[in-house]
C-alpha cells in the first residue's frame, strides 16, 4: 500500500477493489483530508464504522444543506443558485432539520408500505417477462437485459409513467448520473443537462395536468394530493422528489441487484444455501449491502460548526464524505469483516442510512432485491458468471457500487 500522500480514491484499479485502501485508512488515518487543486476547499473522508454510524445519526452537526454552514452575512453575498440546480436538488436528501421533516411527512403519506407491498405480483411479472426474452439465449449481460429495465419498470409502476415512455427515463437517468471528468466536458454536460431537464419537466407537466383530471393509483398522483397540517408540496420541490424516486432510486436498485448476483456467484456455498432454504434470502440481501454495496459513500455532508475528530480539524463548511464501504469491512464492528457470511449477526449494515435521512426507499429495495433473486433461481437454476471476476470493469461515479457489466451464461434446456 502507497503513502497517505500518494493515495488514489478514484480511477478504474480502485474501484476494482477499493477495500485495501480504505482499510489502510481505517489503520492510518480514519479522518483523511483531500484539498482541492487550487487549495480552496477541503473534503474530508470518514471511514470507521463506529465515526460513520455517529455522523449518520448527528444530521445537525453534519448537514445536507451546505448554506446551513454560512453566517447570514455570508449567504447574503452568495450569489443565487440557478434555476436548474434548484429543480435538481430542492429534494428532502438535501434538506435538514425542520425542512426535511416537512418534505418527508408529506412523501411518506404517498410512500407507503401498503403501496409497495402491493407492487409486488407485478414486480414478479415484469422479472419473469425480462427473463422470458433471454432464457433460450443461453446467455445475457445481467446489467442491460434484466437490472436496468427491471429497476426502471419497478419505478415507473410506481409513479405511474406509462410503459411506452420508459426508455425515455433510462436515457435522463444516464445524462443526470455520469459524472462530467473536465471543464470542457462539464460545459458540454451542463448544456445537455440543460436540454434534458426541460425535457423531463414539460413531460412530467403533461403528466400532473393528467392526474389533476384523472387520479390513478399510483405515487405522482399521491404527490400531488399529500397534504400535512395544510401544507403541499411547491412545484419546485415536486419536481425535484420525483427527479430523486427516479435516478437515485433507481441507480442504487441497479447495483443492488448486480452486486448481490455476483457476490453470490462467487460464493457457491451460499448460493446452494439460500437455493435450499428461503428464509435465508432475507438476510442474504442484507449481507450483501454490507459486504459489497450498491452505494460506497453516503451523498456529501458539511461540517456545520468547527470539529475536532481523532485528531484531525475539521471546519465550518468542509465537505464530508462517510465511506459506508470502509465502515462495513471494519473489524472493529464486524467479525471476520471481510468475509461473505449470510449467518452474521451483530453490527448492523449502514446501507440505508440512520436517523432522520433513514432511506425511504429501503422496503422497496428489499423488495426489488427479493424478487429479482427469486426469479433468477427459478429460471436459470445453472447460472454462472462468464467472464473472470479480475476482467469486470467498475462504474467510476464515486457514490455508487457496481460492475459497467454482468456477463452471465447458462445451459438451455
Amino acid at each position: 500500500m502507497t503513502g497517505l500522500s500518494a493515495l488514489l480514491l478514484s480511477g478504474a484499479e480502485f474501484k476494482a477493489d477499493p477495500y485495501p485502501t480504505y482499510a489502510h485508512l481505517r489503520a492510518s488515518a480514519p479522518v483523511y483530508c483531500r484539498v482541492s487543486r487550487d487549495r480552496a476547499a477541503a473534503m474530508w473522508f470518514l471511514t470507521r464504522y463506529d465515526d460513520v454510524a455517529a455522523a449518520l445519526r448527528a444530521d445537525q452537526l453534519w448537514v445536507k444543506d451546505a448554506d446551513a454552514t454560512l453566517t447570514v452575512a455570508e449567504r447574503s453575498v452568495r450569489p443565487a443558485a440557478p434555476a436548474l440546480y434548484r429543480l435538481l436538488t430542492h429534494h428532502m436528501l438535501n434538506t435538514d432539520g425542520d425542512a426535511h421533516a416537512r418534505l418527508r411527512a408529506l412523501v411518506n403519506k404517498a410512500f407507503s408500505a401498503r403501496q409497495v407491498e402491493q407492487l409486488e405480483p407485478r414486480l414478479r411479472a415484469i422479472a419473469h417477462t425480462l427473463l422470458d426474452r433471454v432464457a433460450t439465449r443461453g446467455a445475457m449481460d445481467y446489467i442491460d437485459d434484466f437490472a436496468l429495465p427491471f429497476s426502471i419498470a419497478v419505478i415507473a409502476e410506481l409513479l405511474g409513467i406509462p410503459s411506452r415512455d420508459r426508455h425515455r427515463f433510462r436515457a435522463w437517468s444516464h445524462i443526470l448520473v455520469s459524472p462530467s471528468v473536465d471543464a470542457a466536458r462539464n460545459e458540454r454536460k451542463t448544456a445537455r443537462l440543460a436540454q434534458v431537464m426541460n425535457d423531463f419537466v414539460t413531460y412530467l407537466q403533461g403528466i400532473f395536468a393528467e392526474r389533476r383530471r384523472t387520479p390513478q393509483p399510483d405515487l405522482i398522483t399521491s404527490l400531488l394530493e399529500a397534504e400535512e397540517a395544510g401544507d403541499r408540496l411547491s412545484t419546485e420541490e415536486l419536481f425535484s422528489m420525483i427527479l430523486l424516486l427516479t435516478v437515485v432510486g433507481h441507480e442504487t436498485s441497479v447495483f443492488l441487484l448486480a452486486n448481490q448476483t455476483l457476490t453470490l456467484l462467487a460464493h457457491p456455498q451460499a448460493l446452494a444455501a439460500i437455493g435450499a432454504d428461503r428464509g435465508l434470502r432475507a438476510p442474504m440481501i442484507e449481507e450483501v449491502i454490507r459486504y459489497d454495496g450498491p452505494v460506497e459513500r453516503a451523498t456529501m455532508r458539511f461540517a456545520a460548526e468547527d470539529i475536532t475528530l481523532h485528531g484531525a480539524n475539521i471546519h465550518r463548511g468542509d465537505a464530508v464524505s462517510l465511506v459506508l464501504a470502509s465502515a462495513h469491512r471494519d473489524a472493529c464492528a464486524f467479525d471476520h469483516a471481510d468475509t461473505y457470511d449470510l449467518t452474521r449477526s451483530g453490527a448492523r449494515h449502514l446501507g440505508f442510512g440512520l436517523g432522520a435521512h433513514y432511506c425511504l426507499g429501503a422496503p422497496l429495495a428489499r423488495l426489488e432485491a427479493r424478487v429479482a433473486l427469486d426469479a433468477l433461481l427459478e429460471r436459470l437454476p445453472n447460472v454462472q458468471l462468464a467472464a473472470p471476476r479480475d476482467q469486470l470493469r467498475w462504474q467510476t461515479n464515486p457514490i455508487v457500487r457496481g460492475p459497467k457489466r454482468l456477463p452471465l451464461r447458462w445451459e438451455t434446456r
